[in-house]
């Protein structure tokens, strides 16, 4: 029923229009546009993010290899590098911050129902952040250190769906810690953090909301041990304690009682340490929470060998926004077609498959159906294989 649609106009089907003109609205991007609009800039960034281009110059020409297709993708007009370049460098980066936090906003109910298999009541998070580097004599904005420019992606993500539910971009001298000051969390939540975050003045402020946190312990750390909790029956956990903080400054940061947790680790054998104002879930469960932050540094891998944040296509701030919000964007629209569609396949596996099937005219769900990549072996089998060959001489 799809024959006349390409697979990338299905995928954009999935795209809540009505959502994304109220950005383009709320930021006046369509102003003084006579042809391309932020709809056909979408769409190119959209499609440069699916099939990995790598430049200006190189969207350009591969959709012009196309240009019998083009009307089916949804443009209007062919691409050209210089129009797409000025519209990442003039129309407002917020609009796609904005449609990618609607995107989101429609991903996280359908992802509500997954689990990471442990009893919780609430929602927990990882944050974390990941640092592009730059060259220093084109993004000269992007103050780094005295040889380097670099911009930093704070991100929230949602543990149990691995979507980012809020996400920061700033200069990559931004230190982590400051993105605790941006974090709003609903009461009762768990943020599972790495020692980057230890600032007990900012960890009190979250106690203070009913949030809470599960971090690495630092080795230098000063305390007083207040009493034990009992452990059996929880391998791999070697003390639980609650403690106080008797540090010169800690003790005044965070005056309340603490939890530390000494862990040894069954498959690697290594000794952890957490800290946790958690008085009440089990140490094996603060354990494994801490072992699911990998979730946020897998999401970090994912987006930049899987989508064009490596390389810019301009060098202005805005463009620079703009490119890493539409991958962001595209990430979550993924999300959102795989649950919609109901597949069993992992994002990854979505995207590569996606990528090279982007002009077909056949069902989307045809296309990302794994039932439909089953091995088929053609070989002859009279016919003698190179090692049969090498093995006979």
């Amino acid at each position: 029923m799809n024959q006349d649609k390409t697979v990338f106009a299905q995928l954009m089907d999935f795209v809540p229009y009505h959502r994304f003109q109220t950005c383009v609205e709320r930021y006046q991007g369509n102003k003084w546009v006579q042809e391309f609009s932020c709809w056909n800039q979408w769409l190119a960034m959209a499609y440069a993010q699916l099939t990995d281009r790598q430049s200006l110059r190189d969207i350009e020409a591969s959709l012009a290899a196309q240009r019998h297709k083009l009307y089916h993708m949804g443009f209007t007009k062919p691409v050209k590098r210089n129009t797409l370049a000025n519209a990442n460098h003039n129309r407002d980066f917020r609009i796609y911050r904005d449609f990618a936090y609607a995107l989101i906003d429609i991903a996280r109910p359908l992802y509500a129902g997954d689990s990471l298999g442990l009893d919780l009541e609430k929602t927990a998070y990882a944050l974390d952040s990941t640092t592009i580097e730059l060259c220093l004599s084109l993004f000269k904005w992007a103050t780094f250190r005295q040889t380097k420019a670099a911009v930093k992606m704070h991100t929230l993500i949602e543990l149990h769906s691995s979507l980012p539910v809020s996400v920061m971009v700033t200069t990559g001298n931004v230190h982590d810690i400051k993105a605790l000051d941006y974090i709003d969390l609903e009461p009762g939540s768990i943020l599972v953090l790495d020692r980057a975050y230890l600032d007990y003045a900012r960890l009190f402020d979250l106690s203070q909301r009913s949030i809470y946190f599960i971090t690495r312990l630092k080795k230098n750390l000063c305390y007083k041990r207040v009493y034990s909790l009992r452990n059996e029956g929880q391998p791999g956990v070697r003390c639980d304690q609650i403690i106080r903080l008797t540090g010169r400054d800690t003790r005044h940061n965070y005056p309340l009682h603490l939890r530390r947790i000494g862990y040894k680790d069954l498959e690697t054998g290594k000794l952890l340490g957490f800290l946790t104002n958690n008085l009440v879930l089990p140490a094996t469960t603060i354990a494994a929470l801490y072992k699911h932050r990998w979730e946020v540094e897998l999401f970090f891998k994912w987006i930049k060998q899987h989508l064009r944040i490596k390389s810019f296509y301009g060098t202005s701030d805005n463009a620079v926004q703009t490119q890493i919000w539409t991958a962001i964007a595209v990430y979550v629209l993924v999300a959102i077609v795989k649950k919609q569609l109901e597949l069993s396949i992992s994002i990854y596996t979505l995207l590569r498959v996606i990528s090279v099937a982007l002009f077909e005219k056949v069902s989307i769900k045809q296309v990302l159906t794994i039932d439909d990549y089953n091995m088929v072996n053609d070989a002859d089998p009279n016919q003698l294989s190179l090692l049969d060959l090498s093995l006979g001489q």
